[in-house]
């Protein structure tokens, strides 16, 4: 009877240790290594308003950018279910820190009676998404002054340690082909979930066309995209032309 129970503790025991590097492989979430986030947030603007709106946003957007970082704004151009928008990205250290800068803003009488009363007749709809980048990226800029490609992916549940070797596979092989630049890729925290944005630039929505021709011939980009595709449950692209005051141009 000792022995009956002897091993059966040794089972039990064997059962439940795992060493740490195996269940750390069983992950399927984000692994953020700080608090860094990116929101994304987009407007439709009513059409006959738009260049409006982008003026008055053009003349006051100081006022916003004095409290926290913009990394890019643009005005879409092709693609989406819905026309006549507007796409920005800000940056923000962390939850508390965008706490403090709404807080701020909703304080300041200038940007409330320039800036927001005057706009916010203009916008039929606000959107926004909370996005971390992923571990294997950081956000790069363009060469020189031209136009962005957003893609977004919606992934199979299981985040970047699930898809994110077979995704940056699929990434990387475009960048080998060289007809654009990556500047971020971006999964959500917030808003539809599961979801991978990348942020592409190239030089004219032409060589971008050129671009793709070459990629869908190329071996290397067919068979990563075939094995990303694997966790892929549905995407889109929209084509985005920065404003006049956007940082990344």
């Amino acid at each position: 009877m000792f022995h009956l129970r002897r091993r059966w503790w040794t089972l039990v025991a064997s059962a439940s240790w795992c060493p740490p590097q195996v269940c750390a492989s069983f992950a399927t979430g984000p692994r953020q290594f700080d608090g860094t986030f990116y929101e994304f947030r987009t407007y439709v603007i009513q059409p006959e308003k738009m260049n409006e709106f982008l003026e008055n946003t053009n003349k006051h957007i100081h006022l916003r950018t004095a409290c926290s970082e913009l990394v890019g704004y643009w005005k879409q151009e092709f693609g989406g279910d819905v026309m006549n928008k507007v796409f920005h990205i800000w940056k923000y250290d962390d939850f508390a820190h965008r706490a403090k800068v709404r807080e701020a803003l909703a304080k300041d009488k200038e940007w409330q009676e320039k800036y927001i009363s005057q706009n916010l007749p203009f916008i039929v709809q606000q959107k926004n998404e909370v996005a971390y980048l992923v571990p294997w990226c950081k956000i790069t800029k363009p060469p020189k002054e031209g136009v962005y490609e957003l893609v977004t992916f919606h992934m199979k549940p299981g985040g970047p340690a699930l898809w994110g070797e077979a995704f940056q596979s699929a990434v990387n092989s475009h960048i080998q082909v060289g007809y654009s630049k990556l500047i971020g890729v971006f999964h959500t925290e917030y808003g539809t979930l599961n979801r991978v944005h990348v942020l592409w630039w190239t030089e004219t929505p032409d060589t971008r066309a050129a671009g793709r021709h070459r990629a869908h011939e190329d071996a290397r980009v067919v068979a990563a995209v075939r094995e990303s595709c694997t966790y892929l449950e549905s995407q889109e692209n929209v084509l985005l032309i920065p404003t006049a005051f956007s940082p990344l141009k």
